[in-house]
């Protein structure tokens, strides 16, 4: 009987990670239709604050689930590793959902459209957006060759961080007077390339618990 109401308890953590890894799908997409559309959008900035402040309450719903089963219940070896996984894999969506945050926050004060359209900002996010939902979905389907492609894809995300970079660098010799739209560029690259180390994490985190 204990061990029905521990499973029946482990599945519902199972259930509250995968929607708020459903939650930090949503955040990314807008951050993708931000930066497609190039301008702040008001709707979006709603959108994705509202995410923000559910991946935080989500969060601390877990993690307190999480440590009521390992107190208060005696898991064995291979749910006691899916439990540590799961903090972890908590830990990382919850500053998923902060960063893409910070980026449509950049955006209030962005009003040059067309330097973004000269980035890679976009295919930087298309990959990235892809890391997030393949993360996720490997928890789902327990898919180790699936959270093994979201590492590899990481070494994607790095070059295209660096083609930004030096855009960057032709930027500020090219657009006088647009200092701070390029300063916004750049720190939208590095919270885009963190989101992306934040996905190789939950990858990682679905290895361990899949396979120890």
């Amino acid at each position: 009987m204990m061990r029905e109401k521990f499973i029946n308890e482990l599945n519902k953590l199972n259930t509250d990670l995968i929607n708020m890894g459903s939650m930090c799908e949503e955040a990314i997409n807008c951050v993708k239709n931000q930066i497609e559309i190039g301008v702040f959008v008001q709707e979006l900035y709603n959108k994705c604050s509202d995410l923000e402040k559910k991946t935080d309450t989500k969060e601390k719903e877990i993690e307190s689930a999480c440590l009521k089963l390992i107190f208060s219940q005696q898991p064995v070896a291979s749910d006691l590793r899916l439990i540590s996984a799961v903090l972890k894999m908590v830990s990382d969506l919850e500053r998923i959902g902060d960063q893409t945050f910070d980026i449509i926050d950049l955006f209030k004060d962005f009003t040059n459209a067309t330097l973004i359209r000269d980035t890679r900002l976009k295919d930087m996010c298309e990959v990235v957006t892809t890391m997030v939902k393949d993360s996720v979905d490997s928890f789902v389907k327990k898919d180790v060759s699936l959270a093994q492609a979201v590492l590899d894809r990481d070494q994607e995300v790095n070059k295209i961080f660096s083609d930004v970079k030096d855009e960057v660098v032709s930027f500020i010799v090219k657009n006088e007077g647009e200092g701070e739209s390029i300063v916004d560029i750049l720190m939208i690259a590095k919270y885009l390339e963190r989101i992306g180390d934040h996905s190789t994490n939950i990858a990682e985190s679905v290895i361990f618990a899949v396979e120890g």
